[in-house]
């Protein structure tokens, strides 16, 4: 009795310790079940300790995968694979882990299993960042694909985001996550703490039984078992010690080695990337597990691509070293070769190996942003999807707020609409610490209490709508001071109007029965202001006009919010994103394809664009135009319906990797270039008055079907007038003359006189248009990056004067195109782009280069000249404007 007493002791002694000892392992550790109903449970294979996500996200739809992939079918299947949580609603959605430890490296771990779970058979794609880092995107190639992803990554802060992103190609979702505290000592770099290292390969050298995941591991790695014909493996069952570098490879791992069958072959891992520009970073792991006699050495040399990494290694006995290169490896592929030494006896041998690829961080929001951010929505309970940092990544910044970035200092907050959002009590002050804020709208709320003066303090703000609200008191003097020199455009309701109540300054309005008079006597000016130059618009001019107003008249252009949804199918397919929102695939009751653009709140365009959009769309009928179905502008829900275009942007279509199978040939750029051209030549010569687009770009080209070009998005559009004695169209831009934040554009494609002096007229198109000439000539985009941040100008100056035509067209084209056909449109393009717009050609002159370089090009043509013939660009190219090329055209501020 005494015996089975103690036995019992003995063992439940066992057991305790044993339990002790898994706890230990899992101190740090965080296991989170995505989509799992249950609080708490332990993973019978693992034996870790799993917990659902509830308590992590507030965001999201629980599923369980379809029984066809689900246990027992799969008797394989992981326990954490069997659910998830998917995210139909907003772009961004975030996991928030909290207890992490900042300046802390840790391993963080996500899985993913489709498993047909919505019944759709549709495997998605989206992307997955860690804090404001990409980490990857995530895709399937079946419904049965299991992705395990992992990175390691230094916390910036107590709180680590792990955010997915919907990139319009199916609704993201996630099975698991799984973070692990690792050693800082280890993973380094030689970027420091700013950059993250994403697992490419981790292998188990010679494993013979298989490998997996081991309780002994403390940073709890999957390790993939790795093994060739070509080689033997070796191995020893006694004890390695693995505490001399902080890798701490796990014994099932570290016990086992390979060594090459033929004793003089080199041990060799290989593998090739799909970007080679990648910058890789190996982990070796060596320990030798055979005992040695006196007479024999074990001494071995390693290299890549034939480059020495390591020199003269010999592995000890039972003894784990960890071998890293210092330098980031970079290349088309990749060879590491483990050869012996010319005294060395035995084979080389390799225990493991670990490849990661190097991720760079990006730069959080300005952390002054980001509190005032967190007070505003603890202040008044923001129910929006507003997760992980404000502004990062770029592009999914949060609903509502619109940011500034740069490349040397962190994001800033620069608008904030918070309109309709059920905001009640007092403004907070926090709103104040947003230093940089151009833009703040809080109309239509229940906001109380005076109009604060700490709004003053916002020195950057230049538009403020308090419109709609229960304020009381007046608005601060320096804010209707700012407004009525211009700075500020104010909306107030008229009781917060009149005396200042924060200070002794006072200002007196005028009352709003003479601005209502001043109002009428400009609607009166205007009108008979129209009607004068009707009158001296000529007989072909009122023709025209009357004919296009007759268009519009017979047509029903506006449709219902309802009829929208039924159009789009409830919103079902996205399929492209802008400025002004998200683009939808659409159907019309007799069958036509359409695109529905409908405009969101948070749009750094606004309704002023959307009228003019609509507006113009409806009087405007070309055949390298965008045609326009309708509009939609019911309940503040506005939209733009318009013929789809089955081909997308010529960014998109351009810009796609080489080798694609999608490579535009050279006579099909041009004739996109004159099709463009044409559309553009429309609106400055066909139209009465005629129009200056002044957005041209390549993501504002759409292809049809047939690779047919037509112009899109005129939410920019300006009319402009003939100078008759200046024979010249032109517009003045008299608010981007007064301020340079007015100017419209894009990056890149900017007409750099415009930007400086305000003057618009047809030639900033054509400006805009030579840059995308250039794009359809070079395959590159209009800024790109090189070894630093280059305009495709800077870029291209250079090359002209070596006249090296090869390396300036698209490399793909390269035996496909006739020299004297590419360099005349390089000589169009350059002279499209000088710097002055009186250099500038008209675009009918344009139109009838390219039409020549058409003629000229011939499919035997294909020999390339020394040098550039002079006849064709060398006079435009060659002028002192031409070469004064100013280089603030890149990096002048845009408020697009």
């Amino acid at each position: 009795m005494r015996i089975s007493i103690r036995f019992i002791l003995l063992l439940t002694l066992c057991v305790v310790l044993l339990a002790l000892v898994q706890a230990q392992q899992q101190i740090g550790f965080v296991s989170i079940d995505c989509g799992s109903s249950e609080n708490l449970y332990t993973d019978d294979t693992t034996q870790i300790k799993y917990t659902g996500d509830g308590g992590y996200i507030q965001s999201g739809v629980i599923w369980n995968i379809s029984t066809e992939y689900a246990y027992p079918n799969n008797p394989n299947l992981p326990y954490v694979l069997s659910d998830l949580r998917s995210f139909p609603n907003g772009e961004r959605n975030c996991y928030s882990i909290t207890g992490v430890r900042s300046d802390s490296l840790y391993l963080i771990r996500a899985y993913f299993l489709y498993g047909n779970y919505d019944g759709e058979n549709k495997p998605p794609e989206f992307d997955l960042y860690v804090d404001v880092n990409f980490w990857s995107t995530v895709k399937f190639r079946n419904a049965s694909e299991e992705v395990v992803l992992e990175i390691i990554s230094l916390a910036q802060s107590d709180v680590t985001y792990v955010c997915l992103v919907n990139k319009g190609a199916g609704t993201p979702f996630i099975s698991g996550l799984e973070l692990r505290p690792v050693n800082s000592s280890v993973y380094n770099t030689e970027f420091g703490e700013s950059a993250s290292l994403t697992l490419f390969k981790r292998w188990d050298i010679g494993s013979i039984n298989g490998s997996g995941r081991y309780e002994d591991d403390i940073y709890d790695r999957i390790w993939s078992p790795l093994n060739s014909s070509s080689w033997d493996s070796v191995s020893t069952s006694t004890p390695i010690n693995v505490n001399g570098d902080g890798f701490r490879p796990p014994f099932e791992v570290i016990k086992t080695a390979a060594r090459p069958k033929n004793g003089s072959d080199t041990l060799e891992l290989s593998w090739t990337p799909d970007d080679p520009s990648l910058k890789f970073y190996v982990y070796l792991y060596f320990a030798e597990v055979e005992q040695l006699e006196k007479t024999q050495l074990r001494k071995f040399n390693i290299s890549w691509n034939g480059s020495p990494l390591f020199d003269s290694i010999v592995p000890r006995h039972l003894f784990a070293t960890t071998l890293s290169n210092s330098k980031s490896l970079v290349a088309n592929e990749h060879r590491i070769s483990i050869h012996k030494t010319e005294d060395s006896t035995l084979p080389p041998i390799l225990n493991a190996a670990e490849i990661y690829v190097v991720k760079l961080d990006s730069l959080a929001t300005f952390q002054q942003d980001v509190d005032a951010m967190v007070d505003i929505k603890e202040s008044y309970k923001i129910q929006r999807n507003w997760m992980g940092d404000p502004c990062e990544p770029k592009n999914h910044s949060w609903e509502g707020l619109i940011c500034n970035y740069s490349t040397s200092v962190p994001p800033r907050i620069i608008s904030l609409n918070m309109n309709s959002s059920s905001l009640s009590g007092a403004l907070t002050s926090a709103i104040s610490n947003l230093s940089s804020l151009e833009s703040l709208d809080l109309h239509n709320n229940s906001l109380t209490g005076a109009v604060p003066e700490f709004l003053e303090e916002l020195k950057s703000l230049k538009y403020l709508d308090l419109k709609d609200n229960l304020f009381s008191g007046s608005v601060p003097v320096t804010l209707l001071e700012r407004s009525r020199s211009g700075l500020l455009t104010l909306r107030v309701d008229d009781q917060n109007l009149g005396h200042s109540g924060g200070s002794n300054k006072t200002v007196k309005i005028v009352v709003p029965i003479v601005v209502s008079v001043s109002v009428l006597l400009i609607l009166v000016a205007f009108i008979l202001f129209r009607k004068l130059k009707r009158n001296e618009r000529s007989d072909e001019e009122i023709s025209m006009l009357n004919k296009r107003g007759k268009n519009v008249t017979t047509k029903n252009w506006q449709y219902t919010y309802s009829e929208v949804l039924e159009i789009t199918n409830n919103f079902e397919k996205v399929i492209g994103k802008g400025g002004f929102g998200i683009v939808y695939s659409g159907q019309m009751k007799d069958g036509k394809e359409v695109a529905v653009k409908m405009l969101s709140p948070s749009s750094s365009q606004g309704p002023k664009e959307f009228q003019t959009e609509a507006e113009l769309l409806m009087t405007v009928h070309h055949k390298n135009l965008v045609s326009f179905v309708g509009y939609c502008d019911d309940d503040n829900k506005m939209a733009l319906i318009y013929e789809h275009m089955t081909n997308g942007s010529l960014k998109d279509f351009l810009f796609l990797s080489d080798g694609n199978s999608h490579c535009l040939s050279w006579e099909r750029r041009i004739q996109i270039a004159i099709d463009a051209a044409e559309g553009l030549d429309y609106l400055h010569h066909g139209c009465m008055p005629p129009i200056v687009h002044r957005d041209v770009k390549t993501a504002n080209i759409l292809l049809s079907q047939d690779l047919e070009a037509k112009i899109a998005d005129f939410g920019l559009s300006k009319e402009f007038k003939k100078d008759n004695k200046k024979q010249q169209s032109h517009v003045i831009d008299t608010d981007a003359t007064n301020d340079k934040s007015a100017i419209m554009g894009t990056t890149g494609y900017l007409d750099p006189e415009y930007y400086k002096l305000g003057g618009l007229n047809e030639k900033s198109d054509i400006y805009s248009f030579g840059i995308v000439l250039l794009e359809l000539i070079t395959g590159r985009p209009a800024i790109f990056k090189g070894n630093r941040i280059m305009h495709i100008l800077e870029w291209i100056r250079p090359e002209l004067e070596r006249g090296e035509l090869n390396k300036i067209l698209d490399p793909r084209l390269q035996g496909k195109f006739g020299a004297n056909s590419g360099w005349r449109a390089l000589g169009i393009a350059m002279q499209c782009s000088a710097s002055t717009s009186i250099q500038r050609p008209t675009m009918s002159v344009v139109i009838a280069e390219l039409k020549q370089c058409l003629t000229i090009e011939s499919p035997s043509n294909t020999e390339t000249f020394v040098s550039p013939p002079k006849q064709i660009y060398t006079e435009f190219y060659s002028s002192s404007e031409a070469q004064s090329y100013d280089s603030e055209s890149i990096t002048y501020p845009f408020p697009r």
